[in-house]
């Protein structure tokens, strides 16, 4: 069991992310027996859930003319569009049915203000607007995060920063993440979490 200033964060289980779901990531399904095994080492577990509008910003269906996986400028920087995905209260965004949810101290949802995408659980894309989840791991006395979930090259990594550059100490179970890889952004993510003290393992 890990001490109480341990925490294990698992990012974004959900059924849009997984097989048959409207932004797969390939095998996202495939770690969940691994994340429900981990949790009983943790005496605090924290998911996060992607919770869109149904006319999110960030979805390509939202700007006319414009692709899947095609990048725009937003005022707060430059955005991937989407296809609509983890829509609120829609089966997609539901965690996948095997994840043990009951097991969840905390549920950070993110991403539901319409003018704005939000991949860290830390921060939304402005990289100023909080979540609270940073408040609520200090008030709880933790210290390390251990980081699981997807994508490994989108949530995961943007969270694992933001908490890496908010002083936790953060550990990446890599065999317990998936990631997306558009053109190279898995090897980027790597680089940018090493490059902040970011640990990686694989059990």
């Amino acid at each position: 069991m890990k001490p109480d200033t341990h925490a294990l964060l698992v990012i974004d289980v959900q059924n849009d992310f997984c097989e048959g779901g409207a932004l797969a990531v390939p095998e996202g399904s495939a770690i969940v027996a691994g994340i429900n095994a981990l949790m009983d080492d943790y005496a605090a577990v924290i998911l996060t859930q992607d919770w869109h509008p149904a006319d999110h910003s960030s979805f390509a269906s939202q700007h006319e003319g414009r692709a899947p996986l095609e990048m725009i400028e937003m005022p707060y920087g430059p955005q991937v569009l989407w296809p609509d995905h983890c829509v609120q209260g829609s089966a997609g965004a539901e965690f996948h049915p095997e994840l043990r949810t009951n097991r969840a101290d905390l549920i950070i949802r993110k991403g539901f203000r319409p003018a704005i995408d939000s991949y860290s659980a830390f921060f939304e894309n402005d990289h100023q607007t909080p979540t609270g989840l940073e408040g609520y791991l200090r008030n709880r006395g933790i210290t390390h995060l251990t980081m699981v979930g997807l994508a490994t090259d989108f949530c995961v990594n943007y969270s694992a920063q933001d908490a890496a550059k908010l002083g936790f100490a953060v550990e990446l179970r890599r065999d317990l993440c998936r990631a997306i890889d558009l053109g190279g952004s898995l090897a980027t993510a790597l680089d940018d979490m090493a490059a902040l003290g970011v640990m990686m393992s694989k059990g």
